[in-house]
């Protein structure tokens, strides 16, 4: 137990997710409890994880988890350890909430991109048809989100650009999808910001510059693929080239990158497989798996692709492995299942409430304690 790495949990406290200011202390060593010596509360080490209140060995949820997010049935997991089946949905529903948080915090950040391929895939939903929309960051494999809607339609789309956007610069950028048309009106829409004028009303809102579409369209004769066309929707072939090898995307516009990201996500969600009786009941349900299979692909997983050598002589090295998020510089080591489960995601500072008039000596030593 470290008091340094731990943040007061209670919105009350003006000392509320602040690290290293030596307000927290150990509570009790013996049952794991914290105590911030600014508000007098006392919270439990896990407090702000799914190990909060875990009525279970800590071990067998993280066995549970790891086996949910690489595509185990949950039948089997109940046969396996004995469980009861709503306790094995409640557990991938709070994992993946967590994971949802977390990927809230470290992965939608802005960054520079380069190269962003989208795409969608189609799941079946109890009574009907469930569409996931998600993005990859093609030089460090980086999941950059996804989103899930009953219908393909412009809406879906344009909730994907809007993640993307979150996590984008205004750098030079090269997106590529495929033919569906709803792309380019998305990205056209959301990729811009507002020019302030001083002036009263809805400020101007301008086009990012360099964004650059690539559209990759396969025509199909049965299930056989018989010709693909690439072409520039928006921005110049040069500039296009130019960002896929920067970014190691290969020498022509392409889409293997999602597609291979999707074949990861049909392979670990048994309601994403083309051919399976497994139906997802709800749309949060398969939301928040999506989250907890990215989120391990992003953090706990090694892509061979990313591997970098480490020469230990003139002749001789060896491979070090990577994780997208490695590659993206969030982590220095590959996390393990525990370890994501663990991050605690920061609370939002405190802030001094509003106040009319004077405020009071005790109060504006406060705030100039914890607002400094």
């Amino acid at each position: 137990m470290d008091p340094r790495r731990v943040f007061c949990p209670n919105l009350g406290c003006p000392a509320r997710g602040k690290l290293g200011d030596n307000n927290i202390v150990i509570h009790s060593q013996k049952e794991a409890r914290y105590k911030c010596n600014e508000c007098q509360k006392t919270f439990a080490a896990t407090t702000g994880t799914p190990f909060y209140r875990l009525h279970h060995r800590p071990e067998l949820y993280i066995w549970v988890v790891t086996l949910l997010a690489h595509g185990c049935p949950p039948q089997a997991i109940v046969a396996a350890f004995g469980l009861d089946e709503r306790t094995v949905s409640a557990w991938q529903a709070g994992s993946g909430q967590h994971c949802q948080k977390v990927h809230q915090h470290l992965i939608a950040r802005p960054r520079e991109l380069l190269h962003v391929q989208m795409d969608e895939i189609r799941a079946k939903l109890q009574g009907g048809v469930l569409w996931l929309a998600m993005a990859v960051m093609v030089s460090t494999r980086l999941w950059l989100g996804g989103v899930a809607s009953t219908g393909r339609s412009e809406r879906l789309i344009t909730r994907l650009v809007q993640h993307v956007k979150a996590c984008a610069l205004a750098r030079p950028l090269l997106i590529c999808v495929d033919g569906f048309s709803a792309y380019l009106e998305a990205i056209q829409t959301v990729f811009r910001s507002p020019l302030p004028s001083g002036q009263r009303g809805r400020p101007q809102l301008i086009a990012w510059p360099d964004i650059h579409i690539g559209q990759v369209v396969k025509r199909y004769q049965g299930r056989r693929v018989m010709g693909i066309t690439r072409r520039i929707a928006q921005g110049t072939w040069k500039a296009a080239q130019a960002l896929l090898i920067q970014s190691g995307g290969g020498q022509h516009l392409n889409t293997a990158f999602s597609e291979r990201l999707n074949a990861t996500f049909r392979a670990r969600l048994a309601a994403l497989a083309r051919r399976t009786r497994a139906l997802a009941q709800q749309e949060e349900t398969l939301t928040l798996a999506m989250y907890l299979v990215g989120s391990v692909y992003n953090f706990c997983s090694e892509h061979k692709s990313l591997r970098v050598p480490l020469w230990i002589s003139e002749r001789k090295y060896r491979w070090v492995q990577r994780t997208p998020a490695m590659a993206a510089g969030l982590t220095d080591h590959c996390w393990s299942v525990k370890e994501l489960l663990s991050y605690r995601v920061p609370i939002p500072v405190w802030e001094p409430p509003k106040h009319r008039g004077r405020r009071s000596e005790s109060e504006k030593a406060l705030i100039a304690r914890w607002c400094s």
